[in-house]
């Protein structure tokens, strides 16, 4: 499930998902992991250019990728959150920020505006309990922007 209030403008490839969020609201989409396709390369996320998630990480997203693309509109904030039926369920989740013209994603993916990832931790952060939900935040100054999830 992701939420997150946006606009959508661009033609999606086939396999990703367009998502028709409106500004200032909230959008409920259920999807299925089965419908996705592993990664055989997940260098994009790493690469200094994208910075999604570091390479030690990498075991954290190599289940089956579903993406999904949507807008975010000058001076907004997003966030995206993925909560699945099944709370022992290891979901992890990325969002990155692109032009809005883009159609690239990954794994050919070479850089991006900005780029968030959430998994679940290796040790306990001090004052915070992670539950069986992720979530990522995106932000929008000056320009809107393209906004691709990746939920693994």
């Amino acid at each position: 499930m992701l939420i997150g209030s946006s606009f959508v403008s661009a033609q999606a490839p086939e396999g990703v998902v367009e998502i028709d969020a409106q500004p200032n609201t909230t959008t409920t989409f259920t999807g299925n992991l089965n419908t996705g396709e592993k990664m055989e390369s997940l260098r994009w996320a790493s690469n200094s250019s994208t910075a999604c998630f570091p390479a030690t990480q990498n075991p954290k997203f190599r289940g089956n990728h579903v993406l999904y693309v949507t807008e975010i509109p000058k001076y907004s904030n997003m966030e995206i959150t993925v909560i699945p039926d099944d709370k022992n369920a290891n979901f992890s989740i990325y969002a990155y920020q692109d032009g809005t013209t883009s159609n690239v994603y990954p794994p050919q993916l070479s850089s991006c505006v900005s780029c968030e990832a959430e998994h679940k931790w290796d040790y306990p952060k001090r004052g915070k309990t992670q539950d069986h939900t992720r979530s990522v935040k995106l932000n929008a100054i000056n320009n809107p922007y393209r906004v691709v999830i990746g939920v693994v």
